[in-house]
């Protein structure tokens, strides 16, 4: 920028605090300029910082008062003279001049006429700061903005007008809402659209849309408590109490979509006659086939049976046929792939497929006739597997039992089916054990929710004559399925785990503080499409197939093993079970960590009410620095350092104190 010679007595003009400043230059002199402003204040300015310099000079010779008032007087009329400038019309009259940049004092001119006074040029940069929609000033020129660049100013604008409005209407709305208050749509356009924002910034904070948005908003709003977006999002009924938050970051799919909801719909359950017409199918409706589940099961995928045959026991794994009514080519069958799983909550459940297909058609549910892939296998008196075959099959349940009929059934010897199971199974788990298997069986922890959000918690046992007879046939129906795919030299999903990295268990019985030791050091289980050893349950080779209602991998595997034995050869290739590998994979990465992410709110919430409390602890293991617990009534994990006056062993019972449980901030404070 070009200025011309400064002087003493020249009036000057600079911008400080946003704000223009006329002063008079005192001395002058190098790069700097002594400067009395029109605020009183004498102070050196840089040369560089000068916008304008007026070629008419004060006179010094006046008190400093007198310097000061004219001074505020020139200062008012540049200001009075900035605010009559229509700077759209200068905009324009300077267009017809072409385009570029040109000085103050042209542009003054060619809006005031000839001889325009230094006031009326300082009035016109004072306008152009002010207004900066149609010019700037760079380098001591002004430059005409296009009218493209005009139109990009007014919309950024008009933005940051609405902003400001919805900031301000915002702040108050949200206030009252944290005040219990209703806050409708008609009174608050926007509510949708805020709330929304809100929602995601709690979730994702900074990488959620708008977030310095919602960030100024709470603030405007006072909401500044680390967990104050969420209690308003409760108040204001777009989230629960105790909001699912691990499930809402995963972002996994929760609802079903109308076409979805239609397409399940329009799938009904064959009849006997209709699943007759298919020749391959054997009716096996005579059968006393009975399914065995929890009380609160509603999708049932497995029913059993047992005959006796001489010396061999033929076993029955009837599995619901959910490849009857789902084909890869259909959207349902994409849908189950992105979930993966069914998810179980103690609030809650996310299912794999819609309701109307898992707890209805697809379900074995009691005197129901359903299509089945059915697991006939005949077993030696000792547990061998003498034959086995795989067919599609129609089948009736008999009864439904849940595991607590069963457990007094078996105790009671009242019944020769399940008599006959329990040894079956017995001697399965026995040969298991003997093949290497772990049996690593913690108690169940039953998280139940009450109306008035008290958490309880149950430690329900899971090595019972009912559950182990459901889990060994199960396992020895997978078995048979993997064993089926590797003996046809078919591609397949299989399920492996190399040897644990220490060995600290063997046989049946091992004690809780033994499990929850050899939990520590077993190895990752691997997902491949070939067929490998799984350590742990003792199997050359291993895939699910079982419960096709409520895993992707089963139903995947199920479609393969019924286009195989119906002859169709093979349905999936490698490379389609390589794809679905990685995918599942990817998915049940997703849904295991919501899962476990929520069992510890649940948990963490169950030990907020007994904060201050001693409870008890068993001692898992201990190292130099650490002392590796897990509480008795929750089997949760803890860690606390070693303390020399309170020596403890593996094994040993101890008290610990719950100082502190944030469900929340995923903080639990226990000490000795």
């Amino acid at each position: 920028m070009h200025l011309p010679i400064i002087s003493p007595g020249n009036l000057v003009e600079y911008i400080d605090g946003g704000r223009f400043h006329c002063a008079v230059v005192l001395q002058a002199g190098g790069s700097r300029l002594r400067i009395l402003n029109q605020n009183g204040r004498e102070m050196n300015l840089p040369q560089s910082r000068v916008l304008t310099v007026s070629s008419d000079k004060l006179s010094l010779k006046g008190n400093r008062e007198e310097i000061v008032s004219q001074l505020k007087e020139r200062g008012s009329l540049r200001t009075e003279l900035a605010g009559t400038i229509d700077l759209e019309l200068l905009w324009e009259l300077a267009g017809e001049e072409g385009t570029g940049s040109f000085s103050a004092a042209y542009l003054a001119e060619l809006y005031f006429g000839s001889g325009v006074s230094d006031d009326q040029v300082a009035g016109f940069l004072r306008a152009v700061f002010q207004d900066r929609l149609y010019f700037k000033y760079k380098n001591g020129r002004i430059v005409l903005h296009t009218a493209d660049q005009v139109e990009q100013i007014r919309h950024q604008r008009q933005k940051e007008q609405e902003r400001e409005e919805l900031l301000v209407t915002g702040s108050k709305m949200l206030g009252r809402i944290m005040e219990g208050q209703q806050v409708s749509r008609e009174e608050w356009p926007d509510r949708d659209r805020c709330l929304a924002w809100i929602e995601q910034y709690v979730l994702f904070g900074n990488e959620a849309e708008e977030s310095g948005l919602v960030r100024t908003l709470l603030k405007k709003a006072g909401l500044t408590a680390p967990h104050d977006g969420y209690h308003l999002l409760v108040k204001a009924g777009i989230w629960q109490q105790d909001e699912n938050l691990p499930l809402l970051r995963a972002e996994q799919p929760t609802t079903f979509s109308a076409e979805l909801l239609a397409e399940a719909a329009a799938i009904q359950a064959p009849t006997a006659e209709e699943l007759q017409d298919d020749p391959r199918r054997e009716d096996l409706r005579h059968l006393n086939l009975f399914t065995i589940d929890g009380e609160e099961t509603r999708d049932f995928d497995d029913a059993i049976h047992v005959e006796q045959q001489g010396d061999a026991i033929l076993v029955g794994i009837h599995i619901s046929d959910v490849g009857h009514f789902i084909s890869p080519q259909q959207p349902l069958f994409a849908e189950a792939m992105e979930r993966a799983t069914s998810i179980y909550f103690p609030e809650q459940q996310v299912p794999m497929l819609p309701v109307a297909l898992s707890q209805d058609v697809l379900s074995l549910l009691e005197g129901a006739v359903r299509p089945a892939l059915s697991f006939l296998v005949t077993l030696s008196p000792g547990g061998e597997i003498l034959r086995s075959r795989i067919v599609p099959s129609i089948i009736q349940v008999k009864k439904r039992l849940t595991y607590r009929e069963v457990d007094q059934i078996i105790g009671q010897d009242r019944d020769p089916d399940l008599s006959l199971l329990n040894t079956v199974r017995q001697r399965l788990r026995q040969k298991r054990v003997e093949r290497g298997a772990l049996l690593l069986s913690l108690p169940d922890v039953v998280i139940r929710v009450g109306d008035d959000r008290a958490v309880e918690v149950e430690l329900a046992p899971v090595d019972t004559p009912a559950r182990n007879l459901v889990s060994e046939l199960m396992i020895l129906a997978n078995s048979v399925a993997a064993d089926y795919l590797c003996a046809q030299e078919a591609p397949g999903l299989f399920r492996s785990q190399p040897p644990p990295r220490k060995r600290l268990i063997s046989g049946i019985t091992n004690s809780m503080q033994d499990i929850a030791c050899q939990r520590r050091y077993l190895s990752r289980g691997e997902l491949t499409t070939h067929p490998k050893p799984h350590s742990g349950l003792g199997l050359n080779s291993y895939t699910t197939v079982t419960s096709p209602i409520r895993r992707f991998l089963d139903l995947v595997m199920q479609l393969q093993i019924s286009h195989m034995i119906r002859g169709k050869g093979i349905l999936f290739s490698s490379s389609d079970c390589r794809n679905f590998a990685g995918i599942i994979q990817q998915k049940l990465s997703r849904a295991n960590m919501v899962r476990q992410q929520r069992h510890r709110y649940w948990i963490l919430r169950y030990l907020e009410g007994k904060e201050g409390q001693r409870v008890n602890a068993m001692v898992v293991s201990r190292g130099p620095k650490r002392v590796h617990l897990l509480l008795a009534d929750c089997l949760f994990d803890v860690d606390l350092p070693v303390n020399p006056s309170f020596p403890v062993d593996p094994g040993d019972t101890v008290k610990v104190t719950i100082v502190r449980s944030k469900p929340l901030d995923n903080v639990l404070r226990v000490d000795w």
